[in-house]
């Protein structure tokens, strides 16, 4: 009997010795050839052709020399150290706010993930319309306030570029504060009243207990967060549209500039040229999950 068995899973799944594959190992390479196929034509082929037509050197050299690039560039560093590390240091600070045992806290939980569940587009629009000098609702209430006129909001480049770090903040925020409160409810609570009997204080519960536990974590969503949001397209496009007179623009959007400006190879380069910053996080990121 043990005979037959042993011959029957070599005939299932191949003998170590035989040359040919076996059936198994032959329908898992058809059922695997579309899926191989749809990453080609989607994934591998864009990719290509993106690298293809900004393969010449005197794309980047006339991409330099513009200043709007110059200015985007600065736009993203700013963009990406100051919206990263907030939203990360105010997404760390309400998971422990919502561990809180409290039924009011479960309903403003619901009310808090709003921004990050509900789409882009009439969300940051929202916003763009509030911020209107004419009609939006906030200078409406200075006006009511003050008797005065509001200020242009969005005219101002810098005011213009602080309410998309803020926009970005508030609809990404919900999603990295469930992540770090998962990781928070995964520290068992021995620790916490064992400390609490020896006294330590919530500071020190913190310093000792959650942030120990929750640093790897930390550090990962951090860069990943970086990376997701060097790609964000919606919080500056759709609040600014990369004015007043394109100086809100981050790499992000100012491809689509030179994309309605017909001059494909600098949308293109400039795709390419974010590649150092996003080649690097990707490398610490999956050297970080490999561990």
């Amino acid at each position: 009997m043990s005979t037959v068995t042993i011959s029957a899973n070599q005939a299932a799944t191949g003998s170590p010795g035989s040359k040919g594959l076996s059936s198994w190992q032959l329908w898992g390479m058809i059922l695997v050839i579309p899926y191989l196929l749809v990453f080609a034509l989607f994934v591998v082929y864009p990719v290509i052709y993106a690298f293809w037509l900004a393969h010449d050197p005197a794309s980047y050299t006339e991409l330099w020399s513009d200043p709007i690039f110059q200015r985007s560039v600065v736009n993203t560093l700013v963009f990406l150290f100051v919206a990263i590390n907030l939203k990360m240091f105010v997404a760390l600070m309400l998971s422990g706010f919502f561990l809180i045992q409290r039924w009011w806290i479960k309903a403003l939980t619901v009310l808090f993930i709003l921004p990050w569940a509900v789409p882009s587009i009439p969300t940051i629009l929202s916003v763009r319309f509030m911020l209107n000098p004419e009609w939006g609702v906030i200078n409406q209430t200075w006006f009511k306030l003050t008797f005065e006129d509001g200020p242009n909001w969005l005219n101002d480049p810098q005011l213009a570029l602080f309410f998309a770090i803020l926009v970005h903040i508030w609809k990404s925020l919900p999603f990295w504060t469930l992540i770090l409160l998962s990781g928070r409810l995964a520290i068992a609570a021995d620790l916490y009243e064992a400390a609490q009997v020896d006294g330590a204080s919530k500071l020190q519960r913190f310093r000792f207990i959650t942030w120990p536990s929750m640093k790897q974590l930390y550090l990962t969503s951090l860069t990943l967060s970086t990376i997701w949001s060097l790609g964000d397209f919606n919080s500056v496009y759709l609040l600014t549209g990369g004015g007043p007179a394109d100086l809100t623009h981050v790499l992000a959007t100012l491809g689509i500039r030179y994309l309605r400006l017909a001059q494909v190879d600098l949308s293109m380069a400039t795709i390419v040229s974010a590649l150092p910053l996003i080649l690097p996080l990707v490398y610490f990121m999956m050297k970080r999950l490999s561990k």
